[in-house]
């Protein structure tokens, strides 16, 4: 049987492989996201991370220390941005504790409306992001990914943090059959690596023969088509918008 069913014929138990529904397709998607965004503040904002807090915290010791290239402000304005889009996310994850599909929706609203935000910048400084734009920047895209990483841990996919994949690539080989493990969920952690890989190169490529301006009109794009697609299971009662145990 595909599941259990009611009297109104609607399934209220779905089989193991829905357990998540819609939810890994679209999280590798938003992983998409974090490569390309990444791309954008460590190569064109002066050596920064919006999403990979680990590698912020270094450039600032580094740059304390005083390493060349690296920018101490930057790093703590994008940890403080980070925190701060975290904390949203798990306001956000409270309030919709009971339905993760209205939980990614909220969010991902928000942070369409962030990188919104930083196109519009881009556009208005004509491509010049220096000064206080790149500060705006780094303050937008910050939000963002400390919203999209709080909403990624409390919805709770496996292997599909979004913006981390330091425990997903551990978890590859020391649970792989090599190591004695039982290398649970190979393909989804492989998926994970290549969506931050292919963001992170294409928005490197678009960097090096474009602007700026269509590497954040890509990310926008992609989180426009999330929001989209999350959007329609609003309303939805299917056994994976509840909380996972």
């Amino acid at each position: 049987m595909r599941g259990l069913l009611t009297d109104a014929g609607r399934t209220l138990v779905p089989p193991s492989g829905d357990r998540h529904g819609p939810l890994p397709p679209l999280m590798l998607g938003l992983t998409v996201v974090t490569g390309l965004i990444d791309a954008v503040t460590y190569l064109a904002l002066g050596h920064v991370f919006v999403a990979n807090m680990t590698g912020n915290v270094v450039f600032l010791g580094f740059a304390l220390a005083g390493a060349p290239g690296l920018s101490a402000p930057a790093s703590v304005v994008s940890m403080v941005s980070f925190l701060a889009g975290a904390l949203a996310g798990g306001r956000f994850g409270t309030r919709y504790a009971a339905h993760r599909g209205r939980m990614l929706t909220a969010a991902t609203a928000v942070q369409t409306l962030l990188v919104a935000g930083t196109v519009i910048t881009v556009a208005v400084a004509h491509g010049q992001v220096t000064g206080t734009a790149k500060y705006l920047l780094i303050v937008l895209l910050g939000l963002a990914m400390g919203l999209q990483n709080a909403v990624a841990r409390r919805l709770g996919v496996p292997d599909l943090t979004t913006t981390v994949l330091t425990l997903t690539l551990t978890g590859l080989a020391a649970d792989s059959a090599p190591a004695g493990g039982a290398a649970p969920r190979p393909g989804r952690r492989i998926l994970s690596v290549l969506a931050m890989f292919l963001g992170a190169l294409a928005g490197a490529l678009l960097l090096r023969h474009a602007e700026l301006l269509p590497v954040l009109a890509l990310a926008l794009l992609l989180l426009t088509a999330t929001l989209i697609t999350v959007r329609r299971h609003w309303a939805s009662d299917a056994a994976w918008t509840r909380p996972q145990s």
